[in-house]
């Protein structure tokens, strides 16, 4: 019996990786310029005229790419920090971590633009920065860190963070429309040097994630039982936590604020898959790499010429989901 269910969670984590595929080859098709399936293959094997490899490695493959890592990172950044906080409405962007990284990351391009080779290292710095302020709020010592309090302090953290984007948009105001696009978690006009620079954080990132599989397994089963596991829980929850700003805050220096991605894939990881984070997360990495890509590709068809950038797609469809989750009792 216990084989029969490792059988069918492997075939849905292949089922979702053919899912994948299948999204990455349908997207490098679908834009202004329509390639068919047959031209798109002939185009990968080097038999496509020039036209058809301009559109496909100078525009679409960078941006497919780049929204599957990101829609990767985020996924697991979201699974890591619900196991955090046994919430399904923890989301790197819901607590703050996001809006600290996006903050150093505008700082940078709006103030000192001229280090703008530090945007990625600045955005870990930021993030950390808000990880530890929500981390240094939410304790106390008779309790520890809780939940509740690390949730409360992330939407605090989240509203100061965000006042002072406001602040930086309305001091530069001369500087902000080169920042506009990458406010709103767009993709677009990104190239390969984007996702050679992002690609080796976010590998080591997912390998962090899978390191983490066990501490996770142990913190879903209670503080009790991760105790007598001779783990110490808030030493557990402080490093899940840095993977998850890692990849998070990475993923807001190439691409800004792509919200609800690490709410919606996690949860949905759950239903299909189980809450075994042994399976959850590779899934929700799958997952998350098909969802934004899925998303990109609607925001850039679907009211073409005008491009709608990934980031209000996933807004118009994370926020109503959101509301579902509070209604049927996740909060």
């Amino acid at each position: 019996m216990v084989k029969a269910k490792q059988k069918r969670k492997l075939l849905l984590v292949i089922i979702a990786f053919v899912l994948l595929v299948i999204a990455v080859m349908m997207s490098m098709g679908i834009g202004s310029v329509r390639l068919t399936p047959a031209q798109t293959w002939q185009t990968l094997i080097g038999r496509g005229d020039d036209y058809w490899n301009t559109i496909l490695w100078d525009i679409r493959i960078p941006r497919v790419l780049l929204a599957l890592i990101i829609g990767a990172n985020l996924a697991a950044s979201g699974a890591l920090l619900q196991a955090v906080m046994q919430n399904p409405l923890a989301d790197p962007g819901l607590t703050g971590v996001s809006s600290g990284a996006a903050v150093t990351v505008l700082f940078i391009m709006l103030v000192m633009p001229q280090f703008s080779a530090l945007i990625p290292l600045g955005a870990i710095v930021g993030g950390a920065i808000a990880a530890i302020m929500v981390y240094t709020w939410a304790w106390s010592r008779q309790r520890g860190m809780t939940p509740v309090r690390i949730i409360l302090s992330g939407v605090a953290v989240n509203a100061v963070f965000g006042g002072v984007i406001g602040l930086l948009s309305i001091l530069y105001s001369d500087k902000l429309p080169a920042a506009l696009q990458w406010m709103n978690g767009s993709l677009s006009g990104k190239g390969m040097g984007d996702v050679y620079a992002i690609l080796p954080y976010s590998a080591a990132g997912w390998l962090m994630a899978i390191l983490c599989i066990r501490q996770a397994n142990m913190l879903r089963l209670g503080e009790q039982a991760a105790h007598h596991l001779g783990q110490n829980v808030n030493q557990v929850r402080i490093l899940l936590s840095f993977v998850a700003v890692f990849l998070a805050s990475v993923s807001v220096s190439k691409v800004g604020l792509v919200g609800f991605v690490g709410l919606i894939v996690p949860h949905m990881s759950r239903i299909i898959i189980g809450s075994d984070y042994k399976y959850s997360i590779p899934f929700s990495l799958v997952l998350g790499a098909t969802v934004l890509i899925v998303a990109d590709t609607i925001g850039r068809s679907a009211f073409s010429p005008l491009e709608i950038p990934a980031g209000i797609i996933m807004a118009m469809v994370g926020g109503p989901y959101f509301l579902y989750l509070m209604r049927k009792g996740g909060a």
